[in-house]
């Protein structure tokens, strides 16, 4: 189980070039990346770019940062089946270096994003890792539950309690780790039980969950399974 502040990312990718050809690497830690061919002729270019960490399917998650005036930049996501970068914003900077771009979201999961000057759009992950991870969250419903259940064994055989921290889903695996986002908050926790079972809800939190992520009796929230 963890729980954390929403809070800015911020990633820095250095570019460096040949006379006649460039090429770009990243090096991440942290949330925070460095790179570079080690090219003699050195760094002829910087940029930066940030973002927050969380956001909900089908919403704009914006990025801002500073390039080579008048430069073009590239917004990737790592595609983990493939192993390829694809593009999912562009931007061109202003006079001063300033750009924005925005991803319209349109996958739900933990994502390792960067953001590439130029147009080199094909660099393998390989050869370039990731430098920020972003989670997003699919929209859903949610209540919580259990007074009345105290001393009772759950579907998944856990004792339920006011302590126990976790949630109840129709389908999902005992133990699946699932992360909520609420109000900027967010939390990830077990499946421990089955349920809710009426009232149109996906998600039914235990009572020591609800309080960690201060959610309310029912409301809508954002929510990702991590298996």
């Amino acid at each position: 189980m963890s729980f954390s502040p929403r809070i800015p990312v911020i990633a820095t990718v250095l570019a460096t070039a040949f006379a006649a050809a460039s090429a770009l690497a990243d090096n991440g830690n942290g949330g925070v990346a460095y790179g570079g061919s080690g090219a003699s002729s050195g760094q002829v270019g910087t940029t930066q770019f940030h973002t927050t960490s969380h956001a909900l399917l089908g919403k704009g998650l914006s990025f801002s940062g500073t390039t080579t005036p008048n430069g073009a930049v590239a917004i990737q996501r790592l595609d983990k089946r493939t192993h390829s970068w694809v593009v999912v914003a562009t931007a061109t900077a202003d006079k001063s270096g300033n750009f924005t771009a925005t991803w319209r979201t349109d996958h739900i999961g933990v994502f390792q994003l960067r953001a590439v000057p130029g147009e080199d759009r094909q660099v393998r992950a390989s050869s370039a890792p990731p430098t920020v991870q972003v989670t997003v969250f699919k929209p859903a419903r949610a209540t919580w539950y259990g007074p009345g259940f105290y001393g009772h064994k759950t579907a998944c055989g856990k004792t339920m309690s006011r302590t126990l921290v976790g949630v109840a889903n129709r389908t999902l695996p005992c133990g699946t780790k699932v992360s909520f986002l609420y109000k900027g908050r967010t939390i990830t926790v077990p499946v421990v039980d089955r349920g809710p079972y009426s009232g149109g809800f996906d998600w039914d939190l235990t009572y020591a969950a609800a309080q960690q992520l201060g959610f309310d009796y029912t409301d809508s929230l954002g929510a990702v399974s991590l298996r």
